[in-house]
């Protein structure tokens, strides 16, 4: 399995947001895209996983799944900053209206819904869920297809290291299976988790193949 992402474009009136991005994937890869907040990453992800238009192309083994939506829903699973969650229903709830019982069960019992912990708390309400467990809870929904492409977008800013490490967890596991995760992020400390990193900064997207200390990186981010 591989993924092409080309070409992809975006502007708010004369205010050009994305310039001509363009990165690539492999099976089993984990690749990040670092930038600081407001450099663009929530409307790239946005755009390569339909939930906004622009241009450019996003090509899965040869086909477009940018002009393919139904088999976009089945390859991509994309988790938001904000949770998609319904803060009236509990864990379990918000997970039935994407599982059947039988697959919920079965992986809240050994599967990745217990890897990320949420068998911990499944009857729980969602309003009355930390950050950290919102988090899990919607990658959970992430998944129930069994996608074979994440795209995150900062799924654990502000999260303690514990939450962290449960996330990760997943995230290694399903690059070991053969998943391809693309990471949103402006936490250095993530980057060990990547193959590849890309710096999106100024409507551009560049490989970053210089050291990963925190001085390198923070200047290569910089405007200045």
């Amino acid at each position: 399995m591989n993924i092409e992402i080309t070409g992809v474009s975006k502007s708010f009136g004369k205010k050009e947001v994305l310039k001509n991005l363009s990165f690539s994937a492999r099976g089993g890869q984990f690749v990040g895209i670092l930038g600081e907040n407001g450099s663009g990453k929530s409307t790239l992800f946005s755009i390569v996983t339909g939930l906004q238009k622009g241009e450019g192309a996003f090509m899965y083994n040869g086909t477009d799944l940018l002009h393919n939506p139904s088999l976009r829903a089945k390859k991509v699973g994309f988790v938001p900053q904000s949770p998609p969650l319904l803060g009236e229903l509990t864990a379990r709830d918000n997970l039935r209206l994407w599982y059947s019982k039988n697959d919920m069960l079965r992986s809240l019992e050994c599967g990745f819904l217990k890897l990320l912990g949420i068998d911990e708390f499944i009857d729980l309400a969602v309003s009355k869920m930390s950050g950290g467990m919102k988090k899990r809870l919607a990658i959970g929904c992430a998944i129930s297809h069994q996608p074979e492409i994440l795209f995150l977008d900062e799924p654990c800013a502000a999260l303690d290291l514990p939450c962290k490490e449960r996330i990760y967890a997943y995230l290694r596991e399903f690059v070991a299976g053969g998943g391809i995760v693309v990471l949103a992020t402006h936490d250095i400390y993530e980057l060990v988790l990547c193959d590849d990193v890309y710096v999106l900064k100024n409507g551009a997207l560049s490989l970053y193949e210089g050291s990963r200390d925190i001085k390198s990186l923070v200047g290569q981010m910089s405007h200045e």
